[in-house]
């Protein structure tokens, strides 16, 4: 493992539209081992402490990773379901959390609350990884002798009262489907296919699909952090969990501690300026590993135009996809995200240059790998709830909805701009649009009364633009601006210089000193 974590970033892409992505991590897959079953661990009721149980059924590649002091217990919570009093007035969800102790703890300060963003991804699994060890990319002694790291997987998502209603079949046929449908009657079809999963998502949630947002989450982690018998939170929140917490902190000013917010969402950003964005930071995270493979070419077999060389690939993709061993043929789709999942890290960029060289060689093994291992299917075809939570939350908090015509214009015009996630990610705005219920946005001020909140931006990532770092620390108006001039979705802990001033703000609440920059390596 070379990353921190499986980090999630909503991308509005052709996923039916759906809007998330788990880094790719140079193939890293989290375990997941605690309960998924209700029955397994009592959930406490609103208002009262979680009452710790061990988590049962630790396999063995999660004893192999981690350190013989940590401990690992499981809960669960129970918070509203509608925190306003409206349509969910009087029923409950169950919130999972994970606590991972070392039994080196000196000085407790508290518990730290992680959340790997997405919306859609586990922060129970992310707790487990980061609790492995510096060795595997997890967090530093100093952090895991001080604090008590406690996962939770937010409202719908995996073991909280999961959202489930996006078949396989339609999973693989919208993640293999031409990233941009061009023709009239393509674009046609991938709105009947976004259509039928919304219809099938309302049909089953109805009215209740609005209480999956972004503000009753960030609620709900103030339920946690009393539950947890902490007066104020310590967060650690990445990519979309920086929204979370930059939520939280407009609701709870004074019951915030220290929040660091890691591959900054910009909140003001609308459904179509936030696609916007993404669509030129991964064409310009696509431009660095271009350049790295020209002055690479040992390393890159698809040297010394690598635009030229992924760009025919996919266009051979939609005219005579490669076919496995198994049968399964490698779309367009997936030789695309493929390419998406590959620019979460720098390590992926060899990866992805490998997969195409082989896919020409008619072996798309390395595609489906790199493809799999974002859309999280599994050697059976199996998916988990992630993209089904992932839809769920994002439409519930957009009150944005452009029409298809307006999609269609957009298609065009990001064509040209972003020549190979323009158009893909315009056409993946049809997801929100077809999507049935209200919305139920979360609020874009500031967090007036809250203590300095550090908010960390790496220079070449992809699915959260560098350009968000700073505005979201302007609308806080309590940010302070941590940079890494580095490649990839998030940095901490990568480098000693983000990690040292990561961990002094946690642990001292020492506020790094405005405009510091970390360099690459």
């Amino acid at each position: 493992m070379t990353r921190t974590s499986d980090r999630i970033r909503r991308f509005r892409l052709t996923v039916a539209g759906l809007a998330a992505a788990t880094v790719v991590a140079a193939g890293c897959t989290l375990p997941a081992f605690a309960p998924r079953a209700d029955t397994e661990v009592e959930a406490a009721a609103p208002g009262t402490g979680a009452t710790w149980r061990p988590c049962p059924e630790v396999p063995d590649e999660v004893v192999g990773r981690s350190a013989p002091d940590i401990r690992y217990e499981c809960a669960r919570v129970q918070v509203p379901r509608d925190w306003a009093g409206g349509a969910g007035a009087g029923e409950t969800f169950e919130i999972a959390l994970l606590r991972a102790r070392s039994t080196k703890q000196r000085d407790r300060i508290g518990s730290l609350l992680v959340n790997p963003g997405g919306p859609g991804g586990s922060g129970v699994d992310t707790a487990v990884y980061l609790s492995f060890g510096e060795q595997f990319g997890g967090l530093p002694d100093s952090i895991m002798e001080r604090f008590d790291i406690v996962g939770f997987d937010p409202r719908g998502v995996a073991r909280s009262s999961p959202v489930e209603c996006i078949p396989d079949a339609d999973l693989d046929a919208a993640f293999g489907y031409d990233p941009d449908p061009e023709s009239q009657q393509s674009f046609d079809d991938f709105v009947a296919l976004n259509r039928r999963i919304g219809q099938g998502c309302g049909d089953r949630y109805g009215d209740q699909l609005p209480l999956y947002g972004t503000e009753q989450a960030a609620r709900d982690m103030d339920a946690i952090r009393a539950a947890v018998g902490d007066e104020k939170l310590t967060y650690l929140g990445y990519s979309y969990g920086t929204l979370l917490g930059a939520t939280y902190a407009q609701l709870f000013p004074q019951r915030v501690r220290a929040l660091v917010l890691d591959g900054a969402v910009d909140p003001r950003q609308g459904l179509i300026a936030g696609s916007e964005s993404q669509a030129r930071g991964f064409e310009r995270a696509f431009d660095n590993f271009t350049r790295w493979c020209a002055t690479n070419p040992a390393r890159c077999p698809v040297a010394p135009d690598a635009r030229a060389a992924v760009t025919s690939a996919i266009d051979k993709a939609n005219a005579s996809p490669v076919r496995s061993a198994d049968g399964r043929e490698a779309t367009a789709g997936w030789v695309f995200y493929a390419i998406v999942s590959s620019l979460y890290s720098e390590p992926g960029w060899q990866q992805l240059a490998q997969a195409i060289d082989r896919l020409n060689e008619g072996n798309p093994d390395d595609v489906f790998r790199l493809a799999d291992n974002y859309t999280g299917r599994d050697e059976n075809g199996r998916y988990s709830n992630l993209f089904d939570a992932n839809l769920a939350v994002n439409c519930a908090d957009e009150d944005e909805r452009p029409d298809l015509a307006r999609i269609r214009q957009l298609q065009s015009q990001w064509r040209g701009q972003y020549p190979l996630f323009g158009a893909p990610l315009a056409a993946g705005l049809v997801s929100c649009t077809e999507w049935p219920g209200g919305s139920d946005p979360y609020p874009t001020g500031s967090a007036d009364g809250a203590p300095p909140i550090l908010v960390v931006g790496t220079t070449g990532d992809p699915a959260t633009p560098y350009e968000q770092t700073p505005a979201l620390a302007d609308m806080l108006g309590v940010g302070r601006v941590l940079t890494w001039e580095g490649e990839g979705h998030t940095a901490y802990p990568q480098t000693a210089c983000i990690t040292e001033a990561v961990d002094a703000y946690l642990v001292d609440l020492t506020v790094p000193a405005e405009g510091k920059r970390c360099p690459a390596r």
